[in-house]
């Protein structure tokens, strides 16, 4: 367990850099990310490399102790880069060309941009790949963000063009695959083929997730050819990605399969104010951040890494990208830090070293401050560092006893067909492992081709296409499997099945989906369980089954079936009921469940169980009376952790 920092000398003067070196030393830190947005000043003509700054940082840093990640700048092409060959530039699903000025402003899908990254990437591996500062490698920054994922240009075109082929082998095929019959959309030749922008009304489903899947497929490659290069040229270094949160229109377990560790930026107000649920949550969590926005990201990015994840970013204070943008409450720096090590984390490095006092992210909160104090954070990355001396190290996470399944492709089937306004399998994802961890529960986040043997548990929230295969490895895990709405409901190629949706379920489950609906707010379905009446919001499906029901829409209709140990939800839980889907299940599974205050989360790492209080109030700590604490105390206050070890 790590602390790290961004830093970036290139903005700050050269006579600045031994002191900013000696003090993140003197403040606990061991790791500087560096470079991942310099191209210009490596190379400020075309094939005209000036290293003497990144030479003179890099031997500060380490000479301070320091290690080093440095950065791909691929993230951001110069402008004589862009001046020479404007057809790098990523095109927009309105057609334009995004143009130059900020970042992040290229297409994956340029040929032209694959060989000149070759060569920057070739460039820095072999002056830098054996210095002995250099630990590791962060491919690029932040994989499409800015919605850059999907580009819409003459290359994507083409080279789409060549991955359909290769797909589907001939024209008929695809035809058959896209059901282009409809609407007369019927194609010739895969020269015929575009991009699916521009249409007058919404495009072909089948074709938007083959443009899903293809754009995916190439921020893969991209990323791969990159890690190529460098495992030749920096032999034993770790090599990385920064993801981000809350952000799926790629698949990152395919693009964490080629890295050794993964990393991500974790902004918990920034996500809370773009992506949370209610106001009423905006409100309460304003300062803190949702008690599950971290902890579900953090147990993802454990699954995209195999294991290995880090947090490269790690607010703190207020950032500037967000709608509103508060300060984090005195102690949530420290708690986020402490959050993210009882997940597993190796290192969490803060961004970033010094708040600049110019360009886009003058705004954003630094350990210190422009005038070069240490700020609020700085002061709590201190607190953990003297208290990481206190605890020592500790093992890898174990696996849990509990899997939540993520598809990417289900969320990308969910925007392209929603349905109703706001159904997204990353939501219903999202509120199915807050339930979970309300109940003191230890999640792994599981890709719907990875391993599942030994859960007793296991989460499907929604995977709208369930290939044989995989409801073979769910049958063969031995656990209670909870599916939720949706799922089975569309086939490889984007149709409904032939038998009706759960599809392939209906091996273990026999009941069958014979309508769906979506609601709008104030008309969600209502549902009996035990005597209780409970809220559910925006689906209904109807049931045509034999199975006795678990729970009963108002209307007497089955909600929740079971048969055994396989469960089907009928529609999107509300919290109270999803809370009783969990307690139901768990118990069937045998996993007890812990009764936690409001606001509380825990976690266990190597036989130590950490609390986290989110609550704008004070909680008791659940931790037993007469265990002896490693960190607080019985009272935690807003924004505390404690820890103790269990047995």
């Amino acid at each position: 367990m790590r602390l790290g920092v961004c830093y970036y000398p290139e903005q700050w003067p050269q006579d600045m850099w031994a002191d900013d070196a000696a003090r993140m030393a003197e403040l606990g830190i061991s790791h500087v990310r560096i470079a991942e947005f310099a191209w210009a000043l490596m190379e400020p003509d075309p094939g005209r490399y000036d290293w003497a700054w990144l030479d003179l940082a890099i031997e500060t840093l380490a000479a301070a102790g320091l290690k080093i990640i440095l950065g791909t700048p691929t993230a951001t092409p110069p402008k004589w880069l862009v001046d020479a060959h404007p057809d790098i530039l990523s095109v927009g699903e309105d057609g334009r060309a995004r143009g130059f000025g900020s970042r992040r402003h290229y297409s994956f899908s340029s040929e032209t941009y694959r060989a000149e990254c070759a060569r920057i990437v070739t460039a820095m591996g072999e002056r830098y790949g054996h210095h002995p500062a250099v630990v590791a490698w962060q491919i690029d920054n932040e994989f499409g963000c800015h919605d850059t994922t999907l580009s819409y240009g003459a290359d994507a075109a083409a080279r789409f063009r060549r991955w359909l082929a290769t797909r589907y082998a001939s024209v008929e095929a695809l035809n058959r695959a896209w059901g282009t019959v409809f609407w007369s959309q019927i194609y010739r030749s895969f020269d015929e083929i575009q991009p699916p922008n521009l249409t007058v009304t919404e495009a072909n489903p089948s074709h938007c997730l083959d443009y899903n899947r293809f754009a995916s497929d190439e921020v893969v490659s991209f990323n791969r050819r990159q890690v190529d290069l460098l495992r030749c040229l920096s032999p034993g270094r770790d090599i990385v990605h920064n993801f981000m949160g809350f952000y799926t229109e790629f698949d990152h377990f395919a693009v964490g399969r080629d890295l050794d560790v993964a990393t991500w930026d974790s902004y918990p107000l920034g996500f809370l104010e773009m992506f949370g649920g209610s106001n009423a949550d905006k409100l309460r969590y304003l300062r803190q951040g949702h008690p599950d926005i971290s902890g579900f990201h953090h147990d993802l990015y454990r699954a995209c890494g195999r294991g290995r994840w880090w947090v490269m970013e790690q607010q703190p204070g207020p950032v500037n990208w967000a709608t509103y943008n508060p300060a984090p409450l005195p102690g949530m720096v420290r708690a986020w830090t402490w959050e993210a090590f009882a997940h597993g984390a190796e290192l969490v490095s803060y961004f970033r070293w010094r708040q600049a006092p110019f360009a886009q992210e003058q705004m954003h909160a630094g350990l210190n401050r422009p005038d070069n104090v240490l700020d609020q954070g700085g002061l709590e990355a201190l607190r953990v560092a003297q208290e990481l001396k206190t605890l020592g190290d500790l093992a890898p996470c174990r696996r849990s006893k509990v899997a939540l399944v993520f598809s990417y492709e289900a969320d990308w089937l969910t925007k392209i067909q929603p349905h109703g306004r706001g159904f997204r399998a990353l939501f219903l994802a999202f509120e199915t492992y807050s339930a979970l961890r309300r109940a003191g529960l230890d999640v792994d986040m599981v890709a719907p081709d990875g391993d599942m043997a030994g859960y007793r548990l296991i989460m499907v929230p929604t995977l709208l296409v369930l290939s044989d295969e995989v409801v073979a490895r769910l049958a063969g895990s031995g656990a209670v499997v909870v599916c939720g709405p949706r799922t089975g409901s569309r086939t490889p190629e984007g149709h409904i099945p032939a038998n009706l949706g759960p599809g392939p379920l209906q091996a273990h489950l026999a009941a069958k989906v014979v309508r769906v609906e979506s609601l709008r707010p104030g008309a969600d379905p209502k549902l009996v369980l035990d005597g209780q009446t409970y809220d559910a919001k925006l689906w209904r499906e109807d049931l045509e089954t034999c199975l006795p029901s678990r729970a009963i829409f108002e209307d007497g209709k089955p909600a929740w079936v079971a048969d055994g140990r396989w469960h089907y939800l009928a529609t999107w839980p509300g919290p109270e009921l999803m809370d009783q889907v969990v307690a139901h299940t768990a118990a069937q599974a045998g996993l007890a469940i812990t009764t936690l205050p409001e606001g509380v989360r825990i976690r266990d790492r190597d036989n130590i169980r950490f609390a986290i209080n989110f609550a704008p109030e004070a909680r008791p700590a659940p931790a037993p009376e007469g265990v002896q604490l490693l960190l607080g105390t019985r009272n935690l206050a807003p924004g505390d952790v404690v820890a103790w070890r269990i047995d």
